[in-house]
């Protein structure tokens, strides 16, 4: 009894006693997105006060994007391969890769469109300041397109320096022949195939060891840009940027949605799934920054892993929503600043040379640039005119970058839903066969959950991976 009397002593006191307040959540462990949106008021207020400290903070920024290209090829090489040798046939590899260039084809060329229709009917452009322009930054730039050089280039003669050169084209393309070759020797390909698995699953972990530090090249990148290229260049350009962030918000806001109703993806839901890393890839201006990581949350939101690691580091390359809509705007810019030929069918020759410019060139350097001096010279754009944009694309090239990123996570997710729709149908007929469906059509539909599942990360991530494991 007197253990009981102290016992419920002892809880009155504890009943009665204040409950102690909450610890304060130090900066480290605010959420990414807000950490960054710190560095981004931090690193505008040092651009401002102290330029000469803002452009020395570019290092920082340099330092995370060596980091994330340290680990990019790494990762992505080994997850692209496995996707192909788990795959239960060539073809299927064609087939996922034909419907999602078909799928890139279509999509940025409805943006073209939406993106000379905007600027054609604004009318930006005309009465622009040209005179003055200086072509000196864009000199070493104009050599157009060598699509013999373009070709070769994603083809590795050695892949070690391929390697070494970071050449994520020529690495997809090796992985792919990798892949099947793997899936042609069957068993004989297992301990490399579980080496290649150790691999990707260390690598998730130094992305994530990375990612973290993101903030701090986010504060770099922001102090350098404003410190360096400040706001003097904004007033004669501000309709162009308008009309750029205008497309770029139709984009997001229905053309985006439009495709995601028609294939039942839960659009919303996925813009939650990756926000912070869109976030991250527009402060940095580095779709690559947030590649690896990308894919493992395209996962988790239901995309087989063999779709999400071939379509979207493919995406990389071939599908670039984003840059595709500035680079129609500022040709159509330009073209009204020197008065030049702006007719329906002098811009939808546009739009075809912009179509077949803009694949393939994620990997060269200036990329947008380089295909706007290119097109540019089918419009009697001379070099100059581009020289012009070159002041506020830093501004622009963030909203380009995080389209980008949202148009390859759909794209992802769009490849997998129409594959899922096309095993539910062999699914059908196997039942009517008299055999079992294990898994069910909604495993592999993005977005969706499986019955009995409370939609976490964990369980429906899996759900994939056990289709194609049984396979």
């Amino acid at each position: 009894m007197a253990t009981e009397r102290s016992t419920g002593s002892r809880h009155d006191d504890d009943a009665g006693a204040p409950e102690p307040a909450p610890r304060a959540k130090r900066w480290w462990h605010l959420p990414l997105g807000v950490q960054s949106a710190l560095a981004v008021g931090l690193g505008a207020l040092i651009g401002t006060l102290a330029p000469s400290v803002g452009e020395q903070l570019k290092l920082l920024g340099d330092v995370f994007l060596n980091l994330v290209q340290m680990v990019v090829l790494p990762l992505v090489f080994p997850l692209i391969v496995l996707g192909i040798a788990r795959m239960e046939s060539v073809k299927k590899v064609g087939r996922i890769a034909g419907k999602a260039i078909l799928y890139f084809e279509i999509v940025t060329t409805v943006i073209l469109l939406i993106a000379v229709a905007l600027a054609k009917v604004t009318g930006i452009g005309k009465g622009a300041p040209v005179a003055g322009a200086d072509s000196g930054s864009v000199e070493k730039l104009d050599q157009g397109v060598d699509f013999h050089e373009l070709v070769l280039h994603s083809i590795p003669k050695n892949v070690f320096a391929a390697f070494a050169e970071g050449n994520l084209l020529a690495a997809i393309v090796f992985a792919l022949f990798l892949g099947v070759g793997m899936a042609a020797v069957g068993e004989k390909a297992a301990p490399f195939a579980s080496v290649l698995d150790s691999v990707s699953s260390a690598m998730f972990k130094v992305v994530g060891h990375v990612i973290r530090i993101a903030p701090v090249g986010v504060l770099g990148f922001i102090s350098y840009d404003v410190a360096h290229y400040g706001f003097g260049n904004l007033r004669s350009l501000l309709g162009f940027i308008a009309v750029v962030y205008a497309g770029l918000a139709v984009v997001i806001g229905v053309v985006f949605p439009c495709i995601a109703l028609i294939y039942r993806i839960r659009y919303v839901d996925l813009l939650r799934r990756i926000g912070g890393l869109v976030g991250i890839a527009f402060v940095t201006r580095s779709s690559e920054a947030v590649l690896a990581p990308l894919m493992g949350r395209l996962e988790a939101f239901g995309v087989s892993r063999s779709t999400t690691s071939f379509v979207v580091p493919l995406g990389y390359s071939f599908n670039t929503d984003g840059s595709v809509l500035y680079q129609a705007t500022a040709l159509v810019y330009l073209a009204h600043a020197y008065d030049t030929d702006t007719s329906i069918a002098s811009l939808l020759l546009m739009v075809g040379v912009l179509v077949v410019l803009s694949k393939g060139m994620a990997g060269v350097t200036s990329a947008s640039i380089v295909v706007l001096l290119a097109a540019g010279k089918t419009m009697g754009i001379p070099p100059e005119g581009v020289a012009l944009l070159v002041g506020v694309d830093f501004i622009v090239d963030m909203a380009r970058t995080a389209v980008n990123v949202v148009g390859n996570a759909l794209a992802a997710a769009v490849v997998d839903r129409s594959e899922a729709k096309r095993n539910a149908v062999q699914d059908g007929w196997d039942d009517q066969d008299g055999r079992d469906d294990q898994d069910g059509p909604s495993a592999d539909v993005p977005g969706h959950d499986v019955p009995g599942q409370d939609g976490a990360d964990g369980p429906r991530q899996d759900a994939p991976r056990q289709k194609e494991t049984a396979r």
